[in-house]
């Protein structure tokens, strides 16, 4: 889970035309709030589902 969030968060990091002007991280969580340039906050959660 660490490592996909990890690759996730430098995607997104990485991403310069989809206006990101910050990632917070909350491992604890799982979960990263996106901030956008034009005021949209948005938060994605990762969790495993088992089959």
């Amino acid at each position: 889970m660490d490592y996909f969030k990890d690759k996730l968060f430098e995607l997104l990091n990485d991403a310069d035309d989809i206006g990101i002007s910050d990632i917070e991280t909350n491992d604890k969580e799982n979960k990263l709030r996106v901030s956008l340039q034009n005021g949209l906050l948005l938060e994605i959660e990762c969790r495993q589902i088992d089959n």
